[in-house]
């Protein structure tokens, strides 16, 4: 600090010798070489204070279990035939009753997945001949799990041919619920690690200068088949299929950057 006055004096005696008698330009140049040397003067403490601050990042991680009481299906309703306006006209009849009693059944987010018509051919000797066409029709549905084993026998016999999937899923009020239990649990396991440092080093916390939320995500949905399951059934079940769902984990991380 000493040098920094000295420097200003000289500089500011110089100006005072220019001034008398000097020109505009020298005038101007010992005013500006002034002013710099004031605005390093004031910058100079704050940048230093600055370097001064110290911060620890910590990260916390927070699980949850949530149940799963929804079960997220997809059936597929295929036919084969001679000419595609056959088969069209018996997938769309098929679906018509699928949808019909989806819809009775007030299942949640029904929805069509897909539509197809394909070409048959046989191959002889490297000679391809067309013997028909396959076409098919998928939808998508979610329902309570508890009901779900009757409807896929309800279904089947309704005119669904496959079954292409069966995911478990929880509810989104579950969901967001579990995600705020776990959000807190990760951010009080971030504090308890910033604790025992500071404990261990001797430091004294001061104050969280930032929080990220890393991630707060859902549960993926849990998969009952591996692989699509075919309904060839010819006749009707004696017995309900039994459907039973599980527990799903959600997963939340908090960083803090706390200052000491």
């Amino acid at each position: 600090m000493a040098k920094w006055i000295q420097t200003n004096i000289s500089v500011s005696e110089q100006m005072n010798t220019i001034s008398i008698g000097a020109s505009p330009w020298q005038r101007f140049r010992a005013v500006a070489i002034g002013a710099g040397l004031l605005s390093l003067m004031v910058v100079n403490p704050v940048m230093a204070q600055e370097r001064l601050m110290r911060t620890l990042t910590v990260t916390g991680r927070g699980t949850e279990q949530v149940a799963t009481t929804l079960t997220q299906v997809r059936l597929g309703v295929e036919a084969q035939g001679k000419t595609a306006d056959a088969v069209q006209q018996e997938v769309a009849r098929r679906s018509t009753a699928l949808v019909t009693l989806l819809k009775a059944r007030q299942v949640e987010k029904l929805e069509t997945t897909g539509v197809n018509l394909n070409p048959v051919y046989r191959y002889d000797n490297g000679a391809q001949t067309l013997t028909g066409y396959s076409a098919s029709n998928s939808v998508s549905f979610r329902l309570e799990t508890s009901k779900v084993g009757t409807l896929l026998d309800e279904a089947v016999r309704a005119g669904a041919s496959r079954i292409d999937g069966v995911n478990f899923v929880a509810s989104d009020a579950a969901i967001a619920a579990a995600q705020k239990v776990a959000l807190r649990s990760a951010t009080q396991e971030a504090q308890a690690q910033a604790d025992a440092v500071f404990s261990s080093l001797g430091f004294t916390k001061r104050e969280i200068v930032s929080v990220q939320i890393n991630n707060a995500t859902p549960p993926v949905p849990r998969p009952m088949f591996d692989v699509a399951q075919r309904a060839e059934l010819a006749a009707p079940a004696k017995a309900p299929l039994p459907v039973v769902g599980g527990e799903q984990e959600v997963e939340a991380s908090v960083t803090l950057q706390i200052s000491y």
